[in-house]
């Protein structure tokens, strides 16, 4: 099990190439220019923390009334009861908002640890729980039969993509790993040339990070979350307008390497894709500057406003509980829409 599986289990949380990192400039709080064609928003990790989810919902409605859409990059609920999930939707049912993009998270996959929702047993574990059964949980809430998705956030695609299978019912010594299918991998290879030859950048939205690219994907405790790390990098590799957005390390937007632009060798593409961190909502964590990590202290409650222009993708860091922006990347497209 990681650090996060085993915080969550003691507090019950009821309640390959080298990266290019660019520096990001400081963001204001101007409004989106001419030549817009989609602002969206992006969140990871509510984990329960529906206090500031109704935050972050409130301030992405006031500094964004015209959003075209909400990608949640994982760590939906703190476990994936039903009951949880439902508690997301009326939290989001408070609030005029746009279309949803769920991603699932390994949290999603922590029903298995517990005997009831009041009692942790994690040595009876799955406590009579099915996989399948999480799945369907999942599948009810967000809509569809499938991990893998696509929607559309004002003419901008937006692919939704996770493990499909909890690996610790088919290998004991693996909990939170990524596994994908063929078919799911044949699924987002073909959308993402679909997009290119569209001359439209492509929005990925995934729960955990691929190594060697964000904020704390060079830690070990991330740095093996996908099982098929490879295939994945080299499919996205191809596409130096994929953006990939991802959640699950909680680690602090103002770090330098919030967002990379990772280069795959052997993909023909020199310049690389755009990964971002997505920060998280439910708490916070940065480098403790020996190789782990370490709680950010006070409120803690971030995420992304993502501007798609022509020529342009603006991608702003937010700080929700003090309403201001952090910092903000500008990256120019490949082919203008």
């Amino acid at each position: 099990m990681d650090r996060r599986s085993l915080l969550t289990a003691a507090t019950g949380a009821v309640a390959l190439g080298a990266a290019a990192q660019i520096p990001a400039r400081a963001a204001t709080a101007a409004a989106p220019g001419a030549g817009l064609v989609s602002a969206f928003n992006v969140i990871s990790d509510i984990q329960g923390d529906l206090r500031d989810l109704d935050v972050a919902l409130k301030d992405m409605t006031g500094i964004n009334p015209a959003s075209t859409g909400i990608a949640i990059a994982g760590d939906i609920t703190p476990r994936g009861y039903d009951f949880e999930y439902a508690e997301v939707t009326r939290a989001f049912g408070k609030h005029t908002l746009p279309k949803a993009a769920w991603a699932i998270g390994n949290h999603e996959f922590y029903v298995p640890k517990w005997a009831d929702p009041d009692t942790l047993s994690q040595s009876t574990w799955p406590n009579g729980t099915t996989e399948d059964s999480l799945f369907k949980s999942f599948y009810k809430f967000a809509g569809r039969d499938k991990v893998y998705n696509e929607q559309s956030f004002g003419g901008i695609p937006v692919l939704t993509i996770g493990t499909e299978k909890y690996m610790h019912f088919h290998d004991s010594a693996l909990w939170d790993e990524v596994w994908m299918s063929d078919e799911q991998f044949a699924w987002l290879e073909d959308r993402l040339r679909y997009w290119q030859g569209k001359r439209k950048p492509v929005m990925v939205v995934t729960h955990h990070p691929l190594p060697n690219t964000v904020s704390g994907s060079r830690n070990k405790l991330y740095m093996k979350d996908y099982l098929q790390a490879d295939r994945l990098l080299g499919i996205l590799g191809r596409h130096r307008d994929a953006f990939l957005f991802c959640g699950h390390t909680h680690w602090d937007l103002g770090l330098s390497d919030w967002y990379v632009r990772r280069v795959v060798p052997g993909t023909a593409n020199p310049e690389g894709f755009n990964v971002v961190n997505t920060g998280a909502v439910q708490v916070g964590w940065t480098d403790n500057g020996a190789g782990g990590e370490v709680e950010v202290p006070g409120t803690f409650n971030q995420g992304l406003q993502v501007e798609v222009y022509r020529d342009k993708v603006v991608v702003r860091a937010r700080d929700f509980a003090g309403s201001a922006w952090i910092k903000q990347i500008t990256v120019p497209l490949h082919t203008a829409i």
